[in-house]
């Protein structure tokens, strides 16, 4: 038996009663949809990770546009951009990965974090942290720390990879040797400074006589 429509309820209150009325069934529909939606969604990209988030769609696609732009830049000398750009570029990321592993991390520990050489994820560098100033370092050495030349053993190519590498560490501040050097801020602060006006103003010498 159905019951009758705008059927009075018992309930008063403040002297207010009200009806029963059912909602509208599409509102019904809209609601059995959207759970149907939300439990799919669920299992498609959060139980079994078939399909890719916005997210993760976004980074390919940052990596993909880094790859173009890298073969546009191949025949311009190596820079800063350039090796920015591979370090946006899982693959390259990845063989440079497998090439610290295998040649850096006695020095420098598994993650970076540093051992025998300085701690690699913090903002601290000795001889600058700039991607450019990471490659010449990696390329030509430091023979009075001990580390030797690489690019003899590495060769550019792959030494560039090292390099990508190093940059994705970067202030991800890993715990383990104490940091070493200066902050990458202020070692590009004196340059900075040669450019614009200074961060502080200075009291005026007194005139000599």
């Amino acid at each position: 038996m159905t019951r009758p429509r705008d059927e009075m309820l018992e309930h008063e209150f403040d002297g207010i009663r009200e009806f029963d009325n059912p909602p509208p069934g599409w509102i019904m529909w809209m609601l059995y949809g959207s759970i149907v939606v939300a439990v799919g969604y669920w299992l498609f990209y959060q139980t079994f990770a078939v399909g890719r988030q916005p997210g993760q769609l976004y980074e390919a696609e940052m990596a993909r546009a880094a790859e173009v732009q890298l073969a546009r830049m191949a025949k311009q000398e190596l820079s800063d951009a350039t090796l920015q750009l591979m370090a946006a570029v899982p693959a390259q990321v990845d063989e440079g990965r497998k090439l610290f592993e295998q040649f850096c991390v006695v020095c420098h520990g598994a993650g970076g974090e540093g051992n025998v050489g300085p701690n690699l994820t913090d903002p601290y560098w000795i001889h600058g942290g700039a991607p450019m100033k990471i490659w010449s370092t990696v390329t030509n050495g430091v023979p009075d720390k001990g580390m030797v030349a690489w690019a003899g053993q590495l060769g550019p190519a792959r030494v560039q990879k090292v390099v990508a590498f190093v940059l994705t560490l970067k202030n991800t501040n890993r715990p383990g040797k104490a940091p070493q050097g200066e902050p990458e801020a202020a070692a590009a602060a004196p340059s900075g400074a040669a450019v614009g006006a200074p961060a502080t103003s200075a009291a005026p010498e007194p005139a000599r006589t």
